[in-house]
């Protein structure tokens, strides 16, 4: 016992003082190539390489599965520094690929947007918000009137802006959070606007219809004011542009090798039955694990197993009882397992054993048992694909 529980601490602190390196793969922009036509790493975060072209401030990243939704992908990015200069970028992939599958990737360059393209939308957006609001507000004798509710006039105005900077980024990475809830009061308050106050109708046929027409103008002018400003506030800090994306369509990713745990370690099975009183039987077995899920992916399952094998010796009661297994002379368990400190499973099941009544009649029983293994990984050449 002594020994096995030596082997597992030596185990436990192997493991942990081995430090894993993150792979690295380049991409060459010039051929569109990445890492050397060779499969992406899976199961396992890596670092997408690259000679950063002139005047690029952002790289961002896109993967896929291949057919999958595209609005799905996961995004990394890197960004320059300050002022610094340098000539690559590192975009670091966090979430691991699945083992043996095609992924679509798009690389998107942006540099910071000159002051003309800067102008130029900001001019776009506001004209676009202007129109936009005109074209909804209409007034009457009884007030005014929009041709959509407020929340639906919000909305569609956020989309405004969103679909404007669809090419662009924030340099701090920051989205247009939408319009605030003062715009939001300020279309409400349209709802309480009585024309009929300003003294005129809508007709326009006296000087009275000039004011009228003037304190409509007033409410429209102050809103289109404000959703302007906040439009404006947005774009403020310098906007990265867009200037090229390339893709890389149905990337292949590496096929792990099959394997299949394999567990020694100490169990216990407590017993009772014909004895006088309860004892509890100690011994070393081994068997195999099927892992529930790739804990890659699936944390619980991929820890959670179906655990079965045998216990490497009979037992022998205190009052000289023999215990020991049925089919193959030797104690069979099955049970769950559950993995910890990534080298270690703890098992609880059930074990079958044969016990003598003592009067030399053997009986069959079930008994539970619990034990802690230590596990190592068996490569199965036959089935590498996961």
């Amino acid at each position: 016992m002594k020994r096995i529980l030596l082997l597992i601490i030596l185990g436990f602190f192997t493991v942990h003082t081995l430090k894993a390196q993150i792979k690295t793969v380049n991409y060459n922009v010039v051929n569109n190539e990445i890492n050397s036509n060779n499969p992406l790493p899976s199961e396992e975060p890596f670092f997408i390489r690259g000679i950063l072209p002139k005047d690029i401030e952002l790289v961002a990243v896109v993967l896929n599965r291949s057919g999958k939704d595209s609005q799905r992908g996961d995004e990394y990015s890197w960004k320059r520094a300050f002022d610094f200069e340098v000539s690559q970028y590192e975009v670091f992939v966090s979430n691991p690929l699945r083992s043996n599958e095609a992924y679509d990737l798009e690389l998107f360059f942006y540099k910071r947007a000159e002051k003309e393209q800067m102008e130029a939308i900001k001019s776009s957006i506001d004209d676009n918000l202007e129109s936009y609001i005109r074209a909804n507000l209409e007034v009457t004798g009884g007030g005014i009137k929009t041709n959509n509710s407020n929340q639906v006039m919000i909305t569609q105005m956020n989309q405004i802006v969103e679909d404007a900077l669809e090419d662009y980024r924030h340099f701090l990475g920051r989205d247009f959070k939408g319009f605030s809830e003062i715009v939001r009061q300020k279309l409400e308050q349209k709802d309480r606007l009585k024309l009929k106050r300003a003294r005129f109708n809508i007709l326009g046929k006296n000087k009275e219809d000039n004011e009228k027409a003037a304190y409509a103008d007033q409410y429209i002018g102050e809103l289109i004011d404000i959703v302007q400003n906040e439009s404006d506030q947005y774009l403020e800090e310098s906007l990265l542009s867009l200037v090229d994306i390339r893709t890389v369509s149905n990337y292949p990713t590496e096929r792990k090798p099959g394997t299949l745990p394999l567990n020694i370690g100490y169990g216990s099975i407590p017993i009772k039955r014909s004895l006088a009183s309860t004892e509890y039987l100690h011994g070393p077995y081994a068997g195999l694990s099927i892992p529930l899920g790739n804990r890659t992916f699936t944390k619980f399952l991929g820890n959670a197993s179906f655990s079965t094998g045998v216990f490497l010796q009979n037992f022998e009661s205190s009052q000289g009882d023999q215990i020991e297994g049925q089919i193959i002379g030797l104690p069979i368990y099955a049970g769950l397992g559950y993995k910890i400190f990534r080298v270690f499973r703890f098992n609880v099941g059930a074990v079958s054993l044969n016990m003598d009544n003592g009067a030399g009649v053997s009986q069959h029983h079930i008994q539970p048992f619990a034990g802690i293994s230590l596990e190592f990984n068996i490569w199965m050449g036959l089935n590498n694909r996961r």
